[in-house]
């Protein structure tokens, strides 16, 4: 099927593209501009004037509940909500049920992801089996299966040898590791971040330090082994300074955020609101600040949703027996353009957050609009707005604390592989 999009904006950050142009499509394919020209017979057009129109948006931590935790969501509403949110990639970290972590199951997971035909499905491989942190998968065949990454996600492995040689079996295959740098003896049964907000309402907390011990072994790692590492979400100020200083010894380490840490604070929990309750927690008012810093000076290279959906009843438990996690796919378009909006990235740099830098982590031709390209396409309007609405969503998990919140960016049309996955017209 041959498409072409009508005089939208065209931002390509990864080839470096900001310009009001037609964008032609053929075949599941982005075709040459120069040799499409006046010959290219469309079969269907798409007017994206007063538009933008940038590559798809890559998620690098999104949970589907799927399989394992239907009861809290599914793919087939997980992938409608990525396309609604303008998604077009997800990847999906191993500790679903059973766990990633046979070949077996990554077929199952793309299988799956594909017969929905909404958003791509990345999953992440298991480091360790079950992830418990004891014994090593078969990476090479988890990477034969299709996985472009590995992780043990929040299951910390205790035994450093064990965490030397994963990274180290991992560097073989050239396969990126996906660490969360969090110490768990540190973290305890906290819930919050140490500070005023834990001492007033008297809640266990997470000192910051769970965050840097974590990090420093990590990155001590990544530097015996020369693995190719990427830090999924960090929150505090120590933490970005940290990765400024591996990035500045050469060390092979990028690292993410998660949209929601980019604009809230501690001080958002006001009275025990079990929406903004996350692992890792909301820092304070530096901590998000630094992290927005990070973003702008290029220390920290990806935006990520951690979409993590929930029941009504999840989150209405006492703040530190609710379930951690926010519903964020929807909301991760609306939350980079907000950073745009009050000055802390132009809209280039800010898309390349989300489309050509998680794209680059992969390893995979994905998140951008080059010639011969999959035509994974996002079109938005960057002048709307729009009220969030917890009931509304095409998610199952209403727990966001942007709930009635204004956002900008309203996305118009979502392209996968050439096929028009989501419309609002």
């Amino acid at each position: 099927m041959k498409i072409v999009i009508r005089g939208g904006r065209v931002i390509d950050p990864a080839n470096n593209i900001d310009q009001v142009r037609d964008l032609f499509i053929d075949d599941s394919r982005i075709a040459d501009p120069q040799l499409a020209g006046s010959d290219f017979t469309a079969d269907q057009t798409i007017d994206a004037t007063d538009k933008v129109v940038c590559p798809g948006l890559i998620d690098l931590q999104a949970r589907l509940r799927e399989p394992g935790e239907e009861h809290k969501a599914t793919m087939q509403s997980e992938l409608s909500a990525a396309v609604a949110g303008g998604v077009t990639s997800v990847c999906v970290p191993p500790d679903t049920n059973p766990v990633i972590d046979t070949p077996a199951m990554v077929h199952m997971v793309r299988q799956r992801g594909r017969r929905i035909e909404k958003a791509r499905v990345y999953p992440l491989g298991a480091l360790t089996i079950g992830l418990k942190g004891e014994q090593l998968t078969d990476m090479a065949t988890l990477r034969d299966a299709g996985c472009t990454a590995l992780s043990n996600v929040d299951r910390s492995i205790d035994n450093t040898l064990v965490m030397r040689r994963a990274m180290q079996y991992a560097s073989t295959f050239d396969l990126t590791v996906f660490l969360t740098a969090l110490d768990p003896w540190l973290k305890g049964n906290g819930c919050v971040h140490e500070g005023e907000v834990s001492t007033r309402l008297g809640l266990p907390a997470i000192p910051e330090a769970a965050e840097i011990v974590a990090l420093a072994r990590e990155l001590a790692l990544i530097e015996t082994t020369g693995t190719r590492g990427y830090i999924t979400q960090l929150s505090c100020a120590r933490s970005v300074s940290k990765i400024g200083e591996a990035k500045a010894r050469g060390l092979s380490v990028t690292a993410g955020v998660s949209a929601h840490h980019l604009h809230l604070s501690e001080k958002d929990i006001g009275e025990f609101d079990t929406r903004c309750h996350v692992i890792p927690p909301l820092r304070g008012s530096v901590d998000r600040d630094a992290l927005r810093e990070g973003l702008a000076s290029g220390i920290l290279d990806v935006i990520c949703s951690d979409h993590q959906p929930h029941g009504l009843d999840a989150k209405l438990a006492p703040f530190s027996e609710s379930a951690p996690g926010i519903a964020g796919l929807e909301t991760l378009l609306s939350l980079t353009l907000k950073l745009v909006n009050e000055g802390v990235l132009s809209l280039s740099d800010a898309l390349a957050k989300v489309t050509a830098n998680p794209a680059q982590i992969l390893g995979i031709n994905i998140g951008q609009l080059g010639p011969e390209a999959p035509a994974d396409i996002c079109v938005f309007d960057p002048t709307s707005s729009w009220q969030v609405n917890a009931a509304q969503l095409y998610s199952n998990g209403s727990n966001t604390p942007f709930d009635q919140q204004s956002l900008p960016g309203i996305v118009e049309t979502t392209l996968v592989a050439g096929e028009v996955r989501f419309s609002r017209r």
